[in-house]
Parts: C-alpha cells; sequence; structure tokens
C-alpha cells in the first residue's frame, strides 16, 4: 500500500499522537514505531519526518532536549503544553474528516456488483 498520499495530511497528527502516548521520543524511533503499528504498510521518510518535527518545534508544539549516548547525540522530542492542545484539536479534525468519508462511500450505491 503506498499510504504516502493519504497520510501526508495526517503526519503531525500522528506524530503528536505518538508522543502522547510515549512521552518522549527521537525521530527515527516515530518513524519504526509507525512502521510497527501498521505492520510495515506506513513507512515515514526522513524528508518527510525531520521538517515535520523541526516546524512543531518552532510553533512551540514540541520540546527537544538532546542526550548523549556513547559519543553520539540523540534529540528526544515531547509535547509541550500547547502541543498537548493541539493534538486534541488535530484528533477532533481527524475523527470528523473519517466520519465525513465513511458518510460518502456509505452513501454510494455500487454500480457493478462482483459476484
Amino acid at each position: 500500500m503506498n499510504s504516502s498520499a493519504y497520510y501526508k495530511g495526517s503526519l503531525n497528527t500522528i506524530i503528536l499522537h505518538l508522543l502522547s502516548t510515549e512521552n518522549r521520543m527521537y525521530g527515527y524511533e516515530i518513524a519504526q514505531k509507525v512502521k510497527e503499528l501498521t505492520s510495515g504498510e506506513m513507512k515515514i521518510s526522513e524528508g518527510a519526518l525531520y521538517p515535520a518535527l523541526h516546524k512543531m518545534e518552532d510553533d512551540g508544539l514540541l520540546e527537544a532536549e538532546l542526550e548523549y549516548i556513547g559519543t553520539r547525540v540523540r534529540k528526544y522530542y515531547k509535547l509541550t503544553q500547547k502541543g498537548i492542545g493541539e493534538k486534541q484539536i488535530k484528533l477532533e479534525e481527524l475523527k470528523s474528516f473519517i466520519k465525513n468519508i465513511q458518510g460518502i462511500f456509505d452513501s454510494l450505491k455500487p454500480s457493478i456488483v462482483i459476484s
């Protein structure tokens, strides 16, 4: 499934939700968690993930802290108070969108029946 076109507009919501359940995560960990939760169906590229994280940090939705792992530096992200509020707004918007899409499909009568 090439779902990138479908989740592109939901990436921020996915990130906000994951961080609300996991408390703090680093970028690669976020990408791997999405892949795990979707049995490999959704793969978030670095080219989409890191710009989203940086923008959300600039917007005050996330804060980052650096942690040294040996000689490497890992940047962990966590929600700010503003991010917690935004998560709730984004989840409500997504639920409404899904409900509307479902309503469209439920109202359509199939023109071809395959048996």
